[in-house]
C-alpha cells in the first residue's frame, strides 16, 4: 500500500512505522488544473493517485529526529548572529545621529575600537542610559551566540558528522559553514548531479529565453536561503591565489586523499576563474556568486564520496 501526502507533516515517520511506504510531495511542485472549479478529498486523492502513477510527483527529503534537531541548532546561532548585527547597528546609528565617529581605525568591534567605546560619555543622563543600553544588549546577544555555538561538542553523535569533516577541506568552509550546510540540505544523494543543487540552493540564473534570443537575470534565490549565504561567504576567499596553510591544512590532514583532492582542484579551478571574471570589469559581489555557484558542485562531489548513512525517519 502506498501513501502520498501532499505536505510535509508528523504523520509521514508514523505512516512509515505502520510498514506503509509513504512519500512527501512539494505542494508548489504539484501539477494542477488551472480550470478546476471543484476541490474535495475524494478529488484531491484521485489526482495525486493519477500523477503518482504517471511520475509527475517531486518527493522530498524529509530528515529524521537527530537531523531535525542540529538543523534547529544552526537556526538558532544563525538567529543569534543576526541579533548581534542588529544590536552593534543600533549603536552604530546611536553614536553616528550624536556626531560620535571612531576615527582611530577602519575596523570596528576591535579591541581598540571597544576601548573606544568604552571611554564614550554623553552629559545628558537620558544618552547616557541609552548608550548603556545597547552595549548590554550587544554583550547579551554576544553571550547568547557564544552559547549557541557549542556544534563541535554534538557533532560525534550526528551520522552526517564524516561528510561535515570531509567537506571542510574545502577553502573557506570552516566548521560552522559546513554544518550549516550540511544541517540545511541533508542527504546530497536526492541531486543526481551538481546542477540539480545549484537550482535547489537559488544560485543559478533567472531566464527568459524563445527561438534564437536568451535572456539571463539575476539568480533565482528561489532555495535555501541559509545554505546559500555560507556558500558565498565561503566564495569570497577564493579572490586570494591557491594554497593550503594555517587552518586549513589542520583541517585536512585526518581528511581522506579524494576530499583533499577535489579540494585542491576547486581552489585552482576557483581562485583561476574569479580573477578571470572580474578582469572585464564585472562587479566583485556578482563574481562570487558565481564562484559559489561552482563551489557547490564541489561541495556535491566530495558529500557523494562519503559514505556516511542518512535515515530519513
Amino acid at each position: 500500500m502506498m501513501s502520498v501526502l501532499k505536505r510535509k507533516g508528523a504523520s509521514h515517520p508514523i505512516i512509515n512505522k505502520l510498514g506503509y511506504a509513504c512519500h512527501v510531495v512539494a505542494p508548489s511542485m504539484t501539477p494542477a488544473r488551472p480550470g478546476s472549479q471543484v476541490k474535495t478529498d475524494r478529488r484531491d486523492a484521485v489526482v495525486l493517485a493519477s500523477l503518482f502513477r504517471a511520475g509527475e510527483l517531486t518527493s522530498i527529503w524529509v530528515p529524521d529526529t537527530e537531523h531535525e534537531a542540529m538543523r534547529d541548532l544552526v537556526r538558532a546561532r544563525i538567529s543569534a548572529v543576526e541579533m548581534v548585527r542588529r544590536a552593534r547597528q543600533q549603536l552604530l546609528s546611536f553614536l553616528l545621529r550624536h556626531g560620535r565617529i571612531y576615527k582611530d581605525g577602519i575596523k570596528h568591534w576591535s579591541k581598540k575600537h571597544r576601548r573606544w567605546l568604552g571611554d564614550q560619555r554623553f552629559d545628558h543622563p537620558a544618552q547616557q542610559i541609552a548608550f548603556e543600553e545597547y552595549n548590554r544588549a550587544i554583550e547579551q546577544a554576544e553571550d547568547r551566540r557564544s552559547r549557541l555555538e557549542q556544534i563541535g561538542a554534538l557533532l560525534p553523535c550526528w551520522s552526517l558528522h564524516p561528510v561535515v569533516a570531509a567537506i571542510q577541506a574545502l577553502r573557506g568552509v570552516s566548521l560552522i559553514a559546513a554544518v550549516t550546510i550540511i544541517a540545511e540540505v541533508g542527504d546530497f544523494r536526492r541531486f543526481a548531479n551538481p546542477r540539480q543543487l545549484m537550482g535547489w540552493l537559488g544560485l543559478v540564473p533567472r531566464e527568459r529565453s524563445s527561438g534564437s534570443t536568451r535572456s539571463q537575470g539575476k539568480i533565482t534565490k528561489a532555495g535555501n536561503s541559509r545554505a546559500r549565504r555560507m556558500l558565498v561567504e565561503s566564495a569570497w576567499t577564493y579572490r586570494l591565489p591557491a594554497r593550503v596553510a594555517g587552518d586549513l591544512l589542520r583541517r585536512s590532514a585526518n581528511l581522506s586523499q579524494e576530499a583533499r583532492d577535489i579540494a585542491w582542484k576547486a581552489q585552482v579551478r576557483l581562485c583561476a576563474r574569479y580573477r578571470r571574471l572580474l578582469r572585464p570589469g564585472r562587479p566583485k559581489n556578482v563574481v562570487t556568486v558565481a564562484i559559489a555557484r561552482e563551489l557547490a558542485a564541489f561541495v556535491w562531489a566530495i558529500a557523494i564520496q562519503n559514505p556516511a548513512p542518512v535515515q530519513t525517519a
